[in-house]
């Protein structure tokens, strides 16, 4: 029973960046901003970020449960900070493009996101392999969703 609190646990964790960036998702005014943008000619549908993000939040659910559930005598204090830094960022950064609307800061603070991320993985690899390899496809979108606001940066 334990494990399953612990999993449940881990799972709401993960998503709660997702339940602060909808909070600045374009709406209203900021859908009018948004939809004014000049954009890369490969920014999906808006279904797709939709589907792409619960997705990815899982895994890192996933991935923060085996960190917790793993029995190696490691300390896993900096895995924990990590997680929670890069989930703070990844917040801060709908907080920063959609709320504040200043999408070069919103680079900046994803670039900073991307590096707290790939620590974050390299430090659950060293606990748990398969923990890491569940951040890999949430990296790989940031790359993505680097090169888009990168684009938004560059053609606004």
């Amino acid at each position: 029973m334990k494990k399953v609190f612990q999993f449940i646990v881990s799972i709401i964790i993960s998503f709660i960046p997702g339940f602060i960036g909808m909070s600045f998702s374009p709406t209203g005014d900021s859908d009018l901003w948004y939809n004014g943008l000049v954009k890369s000619m490969l920014t999906p549908d808006g279904w797709v970020f939709a589907t792409v993000w619960p997705i990815l939040y899982f895994l890192l659910g996933i991935a923060l449960f085996l960190i917790i559930t793993d029995k190696s005598r490691q300390n896993k204090t900096k895995a924990y900070w990590l997680f929670i830094a890069q989930m703070a960022l990844n917040a801060f950064w709908s907080y920063l493009f959609f709320g504040l609307q200043l999408t070069g800061v919103a680079l900046l603070s994803l670039i900073v996101l991307f590096g707290f991320s790939l620590w974050m993985t390299r430090v659950f690899y060293q606990i748990r392999h398969s923990a890491s390899y569940l951040v890999w496809p949430y990296l790989i979108w940031q790359l993505f969703a680097m090169f888009l606001n990168g684009v938004i940066v560059y053609l606004n």
